[in-house]
């Protein structure tokens, strides 16, 4: 694999004064998705429940998933169920195809889906928040770069910041069975 850098020449943001998420835009399943935050501190994948909806697949295609998903403030978050689909991550002429494995959460976000470490290490991804882009290799060897929309970015973290979490005790059917798992 061939190295991968990041150069002054790259550095696109109109904002360099900012702390901006890396919000990207991909296709799954033949759905362009927009505000996929690439976290690099998830253990898990997910597809919120409104974009689910959205992509109008039918639930019968998600599978049973028994447990809860906790955040860094241990606060816990049902999961409807998963779903593997293929994802494309690409930037102009050329793509990455990969399937992954979506926990599917009902949570309120100003996000689509969520991008973590499995999928991330999956891709062979390197991160640069100061230049908002990802980096990964083709599957023929070259380096594909993904640069964020910071304006999207910006939009999404403010939007974020005024979003009132799901109460969870609205399901009280979403006990946990098992061992939380860590997001």
């Amino acid at each position: 694999m061939p190295p991968i850098t990041f150069t002054d020449e790259e550095f696109k943001v109109f904002d360099p004064s900012q702390n901006d998420p890396m919000v990207i835009t991909v296709d799954i399943d033949n759905f362009s998705i927009m505000k996929m935050l690439v976290d690099q501190g998830s253990s898990v994948d997910i597809l919120y429940w409104k974009t689910f909806k959205k992509m109008r697949m039918a639930k019968e295609e998600m599978k049973l998933y028994d447990d809860q998903v906790v955040g860094f403030s241990n606060e816990r978050v049902g999961i409807e169920g998963y779903i593997e689909l293929y994802t494309t991550f690409d930037e102009g002429k050329t793509s990455k195809t990969i399937k992954i494995r979506y926990l599917v959460i009902d949570a309120n976000t100003s996000y689509n889906n969520l991008l973590g470490r499995p999928s991330i290490n999956r891709l062979g991804a390197i991160m640069s928040t100061l230049h908002l882009a990802m980096k990964f290799p083709s599957i023929s060897g070259d380096i594909l770069t993904m640069h964020v929309d910071q304006k999207v970015a910006q939009e999404c973290y403010a939007t974020s910041l005024k979003v009132e979490p799901l109460r969870q005790d609205t399901y009280p059917d979403r006990s946990p069975k098992r061992k939380p798992s860590c997001r």
